[in-house]
């Protein structure tokens, strides 16, 4: 079978690796092509447009890079038509993907959407065009399910991925211990976001002398770029390609909005998370946005389980408080671990989600 998948971030190249791996042991000749990137490669797939070249985050930042998206959506067209798939596998990216549905729906391509769009947050009724132009709607995240279900749009809930990525990293490196003196610093995989948030960060290491911090470097971004941000701080570094044993070895961890809440989360690492973006894209954001909160952490839980900063509360001395509340005080700490244990426990409920997902899209062919 041909499968063409469509990614458009870190996070789901991750996951849209580990479906590729899961895809070739049911079917050894498959044929896959697939935008995403490194991960996404390595696994043999035919690799078309990395993740890097489709970073535009947030409103303002979409409209300025018009023509370069259209150009994108042109190019996956003619591409999808010279190979001809079986099947078209979104992950996530909804922008980009819920429109590439509409046009591979009209155009007669079965189509598989693994990690929903968060509509549950914002633009609910883009579930009509979801229940339209999608075969099958994969979900990991538990609440997905019921939510669908009020659209009377029968979803498959297949486990969160993740689970199964930090089990498997944890057992393959049992060399790695906790160090007291590391806090780890997740920006974000975004130049925009990075630039907005890291220096806010970087401030309160100095409020902090006695830990070191280390940033852990988006994989698609030049070191040179972080450099001219730590320069003046003596207790910070910046590591690339190993964030996982960062959060191994960490602490505590200022994490911004996104997938990275849920993996520190998962490595029973206490967070704080960290949100700002540009003034504009944060003020519309707030009138469509209707959640009490922006991580997944507190949101699967539907409970405040990890502090969150966002916008103007971002500041360098709520930051020291906040760290200063997870690192010293006991009954935070245990509440916490109660916390992240069944956070874990409520995610594994659905058993390995790569292997589900490639059994449920195989069987859908």
């Amino acid at each position: 079978m041909k499968y063409y998948i469509i990614a458009g971030e870190a996070s789901g190249d991750l996951h849209g690796s580990n479906l590729i791996k899961e895809l070739q042991k049911i079917d050894a000749k498959a044929q896959i092509r697939c935008w995403g990137g490194d991960k996404m490669k390595a696994t043999g797939a035919t690799l078309v447009k990395h993740y890097k070249e489709l970073a535009f985050m947030g409103f303002a930042e979409v409209v300025k890079n018009l023509p370069e998206i259209l150009k994108n959506f042109k190019f996956c067209k003619n591409d999808i038509l010279a190979f001809h798939p079986d099947v078209i596998i979104f992950i996530d990216y909804p922008g980009f993907n819920l429109r590439m549905a509409k046009w591979a729906k009209e155009n007669q391509y079965k189509t598989v959407f693994y990690i929903s769009p968060q509509v549950w947050a914002w633009k609910e009724n883009r579930v009509k065009n979801i229940k339209k132009y999608i075969d099958k709607m994969l979900v990991i995240l538990p609440f997905e399910k019921d939510f669908y279900k009020k659209w009377n749009y029968e979803v498959e809930y297949v486990g969160h991925p993740l689970v199964k990525v930090i089990e498997d990293f944890k057992k393959d490196h049992p060399e790695i211990h906790v160090s007291e003196n590391t806090i780890a610093l997740l920006p974000g995989s975004r130049k925009q976001e990075i630039e907005a948030k890291l220096p806010v960060m970087l401030q309160a290491t100095k409020n902090l002398p006695e830990y070191q911090f280390v940033v852990g470097k988006a994989p698609s971004i030049e070191d040179e770029f972080y450099e001219g941000f730590i320069k003046d701080y003596k207790n910070v570094k910046v590591i690339s390609n190993e964030t996982y044993s960062l959060l191994m070895k960490s602490v505590a961890a200022l994490v911004t909005s996104g997938t990275a809440t849920l993996e520190t989360a998962l490595f029973g690492v206490p967070e704080i998370v960290c949100y700002k973006a540009s003034n504009i894209s944060y003020q519309i954001a707030k009138r469509l946005v209707k959640l009490k909160f922006i991580s997944l952490v507190n949101l699967i839980m539907n409970k405040e389980v990890v502090k969150e900063l966002i916008q103007n509360d971002l500041t360098s001395e709520k930051i020291t408080v906040q760290l200063n509340n997870v690192l010293f005080d006991s009954q935070k700490k245990q509440q916490l671990k109660n916390d992240y244990s069944a956070l874990k426990q409520l995610l594994s409920e659905g058993g390995n989600a790569s292997q589900n997902a490639a059994k449920s899209i195989c069987s859908l062919l």
